[in-house]
């Protein structure tokens, strides 16, 4: 029997110290939700942990961009179909101004309404002062829109501008008997917002102007395709970097989070341990004693 070392109680402390470390970790864990709570926990995985985490962070930024660019175009579909119906009623005018039977007083009443579309549509297209805008920005003057829509360099895209502008409309040809629109068959845009150069106040006048404006309303359902086309993509992109978000952040939650069923049982076993631990230290520090027996 020896005093002066005790080497049973030195072995059930350090048994002891152990199980009270492992203790310790496993409340920090429940109590951090995290298996990796420094790096050397897992040097390995934390390193793909953080890449993981910035690729889902980069995502949700990215995302973010595309919800902000499709709201820019349904704003600016919005604004199209409003155009729509203004040329839409502009029509109607024109084609009850090219009737025979009405008056010049009946047309020039017609014309004070037809006017004040013109004008409705250069106020909301056209100017610094223009009414459809996006966060300060105009939605009809050529701008081209840029934005990441990806979590990694150069994952953007460019948008297709949507341009009112006064050029011609291209491509496009019709003839109402002897009229026919200008050099080459092309609309000017402009001219259709243009109160000196578009007119219904004269039969002949407003039978040309049907002309234009059916060939206006077909050029901003064109608008309004591109619009849709690109919406449409967003939404696609949007959808395919919110699953890719869902997978980098359930891959990244395997490696760092911690499973709370598996280190509940860890804790309840060094919990346990601890307990006899403490018992068997006091029985450890107990057993010197039968020295005095001896001695006595």
């Amino acid at each position: 029997m020896q005093v002066y070392n005790n080497a049973p109680a030195f072995s059930v402390w350090k048994n002891y110290t152990n199980s009270v470390s492992g203790m310790r970790k496993s409340m920090s864990k429940l109590s951090s939700g995290l298996k990796i709570e420094s790096a050397g926990d897992d040097p390995a995985g934390l390193a793909m942990s953080e890449r993981l985490r910035a690729q889902y962070r980069n995502s949700a930024a990215a995302a973010t961009n595309i919800e902000n660019q499709i709201s820019y175009l349904q704003t600016a579909d919005s604004w199209l179909q409003k155009i729509h119906d203004i040329l839409g009623r502009m029509a109607e005018l024109a084609v009850a101004a090219n009737d025979g039977t009405k008056a010049t007083t009946d047309r020039e009443n017609l014309q004070k309404e037809f006017k004040q579309m013109q004008l409705e549509i250069r106020r909301i297209t056209t100017g610094t002062a223009a009414a459809a805008k996006y966060n300060g920005s105009a939605l009809f003057q050529g701008a081209v829109k840029t934005l990441q829509v990806g979590p990694d360099y150069k994952q953007d895209f460019t948008s297709q501008s949507v341009a009112l502008t006064a050029g011609g409309i291209s491509g496009t040809t019709y003839a109402i008997g002897a009229f026919s629109t200008g050099a080459g068959g092309t609309v000017h845009w402009g001219s259709l917002i243009n109160t000196s150069q578009v007119s219904i106040s004269v039969q002949s006048l407003a039978g040309k102007a049907v002309g234009k404006l059916n060939v206006g309303i077909d050029y901003i359902s064109q608008k309004r395709a591109v619009v849709g086309a690109q919406q449409s993509r967003l939404t696609h992109t949007l959808e395919g970097l919110r699953s890719y978000e869902d997978n980098i952040r359930a891959s990244e939650s395997r490696i760092r989070d911690v499973d709370v069923a598996k280190e509940t049982t860890q804790f309840s076993k060094y919990q346990i341990l601890t307990q006899i631990g403490t018992a068997m230290l006091a029985q450890a520090n107990a057993l010197p004693q039968g020295v005095i027996q001896l001695v006595g």
